[in-house]
């Protein structure tokens, strides 16, 4: 059986690595069952566990990777190919890969990322026959709504144009009109302003009686603007504009890469809520769904909080934040992550708090000095955590509740409230919430300590299903001197 030749290589393997990871064989003998039955899964690691789950994943497709695809990012490509690969082929396991839009014919590894796999979707060289093995799928959604996004610049309409000269008068008439009405509406410099569908209307009709259409004018015309999200970002140096469409839910659009394929699905969020939320709304059910979890996640992290803090929208609350950010800053021998998603508060608490304890402040920066202190967003730290030393605290300036002023944002709320669907709680919390086993995860290890500045914590009644979501945690309800 294909599982038992995996655990025994990767057995082999394991006596000349130093790995203190408790899950290879197991993940091993998943990936391999999965390999061999073609299953709909989902495995659920630990979060930050991403450096671990290479050598269980890749033993079992040395043995077996024909017709299988494996999705991964660039740089997780160059981490297979240039370090994973070659330690493999130096225990004497070779894996063939292969890279391009069309489907190898041999039994090679398919190479694809996220932007390929929905262009090789899209041109019909995915098929049914093809496993997808897909490993961040917490990511996923995200990804693909990066890689459907379509960008529209000045040249895009003058290409239109030029492609169209009969309706050049029409088109350079509708684009002057959008354009007065996007500055008009524009409350600061260089703003986002979303675009309303009654405001497209007049171009979608102009657009269905013009073929052909130049790239990507027709993909813009077969978006549906119930299931898109539009807005122009501003440029008021140059007096333009460019148009932004992005997939509202792009699994639901994409529902035939999870329903016509199996499927192996590798998760390390530590809370996959809204990714399941989002797969069953895409119509996939999971044949095998697994946690792996770690002992050394499960210990209690100190948590500050105190109570009457106050709320994020009243006058006194940047002031409170320096004051409690300085309290919790002084005397820390290690490193300190501060988390807050608003650029503008960011950037004034950054340059407070560098006035006070100078050049180790920075911001989204991944050189600090041992006790340095880093303000950044919370999609930074999640995205750079492997690069940075384990923090010695984690200060929560601003929960990742998502603002309405994100056009994306605002466009999935207002899709929701149209179904009467209560959106705050089926969308930004659940969204929030699955961000914090991951922040926090490297604070477990390092045995830090947490704190939570935001007053919405206790002043909010979903506050509760925050601190459910950062347990395992014990009360620290004073600071006191190192």
């Amino acid at each position: 059986m294909l599982e038992a030749h995996a655990h025994q290589q990767l057995k082999q393997l394991l006596l000349q690595e130093r790995s203190a990871w408790p899950h290879h064989l197991t993940l091993s003998r998943l990936i391999a069952r999965g390999l061999r039955r073609r299953d709909h899964a989902l495995i659920q690691l630990s979060p930050c566990s991403q450096d671990q789950w290479w050598l269980g994943l890749l033993v079992p497709l040395c043995l077996q990777s024909r017709h299988c695809v494996l999705v991964l990012e660039d740089q997780q490509r160059q981490r297979l190919l240039q370090v994973e690969r070659p330690r493999l082929q130096a225990e004497g396991l070779q894996l063939p890969c292969w890279q391009g839009l069309e489907a190898p014919q041999g039994d090679q590894l398919w190479l694809l990322n996220t932007q390929e796999l929905v262009e090789a979707q899209r041109l019909g060289h995915l098929r049914a026959h093809h496993l997808l093995i897909i490993p961040e799928a917490d990511q996923l959604s995200q990804r693909l709504r990066r890689a459907m996004a379509l960008t529209l610049t000045a040249s895009d309409w003058e290409s239109l144009r030029r492609a169209q000269p009969s309706a050049d008068g029409a088109l350079l008439e509708l684009y002057e009109r959008l354009s007065r009405q996007l500055f008009g509406q524009a409350t600061h410099s260089d703003a986002s302003v979303r675009l309303q569908s009654c405001q497209l209307q007049s171009l979608r009709d102009l657009l269905s009686l013009l073929q052909p259409l130049p790239a990507p004018w027709a993909r813009v015309l077969a978006a549906d603007p119930q299931h898109w999200a539009s807005w122009a970002q501003l440029d008021h140096r140059l007096l333009q504009w460019s148009w932004h469409l992005q997939a509202l839910e792009p699994l639901n659009q994409l529902h035939a890469l999870l329903k016509d394929h199996p499927i192996l699905l590798l998760s390390s969020n530590g809370n996959s809520g809204p990714l399941q939320a989002e797969l069953r709304s895409a119509g996939f059910q999971a044949e095998v769904d697994v946690h792996l979890r770690e002992p050394s996640l499960l210990e209690p992290v100190p948590l500050f909080a105190p109570r009457r803090q106050p709320l994020p929208n009243t006058e006194v609350y940047a002031q409170h934040l320096l004051e409690q950010s300085r309290r919790l800053i002084l005397g820390r021998a290690g490193m300190t992550i501060v988390l807050l998603n608003d650029p503008q508060m960011r950037q004034r608490l950054t340059s407070e708090l560098a006035g006070e304890f100078g050049s180790r402040v920075l911001e989204q920066a991944t050189a600090p000095e041992a006790n340095g202190v880093i303000c950044c967003s919370w999609e930074w730290w999640l995205t750079h955590q492997s690069q940075l030393p384990a923090p010695d605290q984690l200060i929560v300036a601003l929960l990742p509740i998502a603002s309405l002023e994100s056009p994306l944002t605002a466009a999935r709320v207002e899709a929701l409230k149209q179904q009467g669907r209560d959106w705050f709680r089926e969308l930004l919390l659940p969204e929030a919430l699955s961000l914090m086993a991951p922040a926090i995860a490297p604070l477990r290890r390092s045995g830090g300590r947490l704190a939570v500045l935001d007053g919405r914590l206790r002043g909010r009644s979903w506050g509760e299903q925050v601190f459910q979501a950062l347990q395992p945690w014990t009360p620290l309800h004073r600071l006191l001197p190192d």
